[in-house]
């Protein structure tokens, strides 16, 4: 009970270290992430590719409704796993930043000086009171003078370069498996294969080319989503459909 009453004295305000320097409403953040439904990024040598996992929890909800994915300019791509609301909120200042640097600069922005930029946004909901930090984790994709890049945003603020990696449910579960199967030199279109693979490790029942976003930003091109039925021959060569999509097919 002492324990317990000590924490709730520590993490009422953003603000306030515990004694052992622990920011609380940071790591309550995120938690809020690990609820979200899984996002994949995959780093290949002809571009990255990001994947996530929809989840449609009912008939009656129209998939293209879930934002998951999104394009902040023509070179960048970025997935989100926790609160859809504060991710929106990120999306639209990663655009901004964009915008910004190509009427500043005429050039596009790198992938990691736009990563930085919205970790220090986000860093700065962590130091401010009245405000709590954003409830998502974001991973940051795109391609930077010809070279693949890939980042992930922590709710403290704090920014990571992968080669691979998941944010969301199952994280461990599925960098488990990525460690095990990623290959530096593979091809984009092996990048989408362990993605699906990937998440189709924490699914027993297969996957659904509805339930499942996908979209690639490779060196020769720009940020481009897979439409629904290019995903589905994906899952079925893979062998990754779930029973009730295999007979609609039959």
């Amino acid at each position: 009970m002492q324990g317990q009453a000590q924490q709730q004295a520590y993490d009422r305000g953003i603000t306030i270290f515990s004694p052992d320097g622990r920011l609380y409403q940071v790591e309550y953040a995120r938690e809020a992430v690990k609820r979200g439904t899984a996002s994949i990024g995959v780093r290949t040598e002809e571009g990255v590719v990001l994947a996530v996992d929809k989840r449609i929890r009912s008939p009656l909800l129209e998939g293209e409704s879930v934002e998951k994915l999104h394009k902040a300019d023509d070179h960048v791509g970025i997935a989100s796993a926790g609160h859809v609301a504060d991710a929106r909120q990120l999306i639209d200042f990663a655009r901004r930043q964009s915008q910004v640097n190509r009427l500043r600069y005429d050039e596009p922005i790198g992938i990691e000086t736009l990563t930085k930029e919205v970790t220090d946004h986000i860093q700065q909901y962590t130091q401010v009171g009245g405000a709590r930090p954003f409830g998502v984790a974001l991973i940051v994709g795109g391609v930077e003078d010809g070279q693949p890049r890939l980042f992930e945003t922590d709710p403290s603020g704090t920014p990571y370069e992968w080669k691979a990696l998941a944010v969301g449910a199952d994280r461990g579960e599925i960098e488990d498996y990525l460690e095990e199967h990623y290959d530096e030199g593979m091809e984009l279109a092996d990048g989408i294969a362990l993605a699906l693979e990937a998440l189709a490790s924490v699914n027993d029942d297969g996957l659904t080319a509805e339930g499942i976003g996908m979209a690639t930003v490779a060196v020769d091109e720009q940020y481009r989503e897979l439409p629904e039925d290019e995903i589905r021959d994906y899952l079925a060569e893979l062998e990754l459909l779930a029973e009730e999509e295999e007979g609609e097919e039959e």
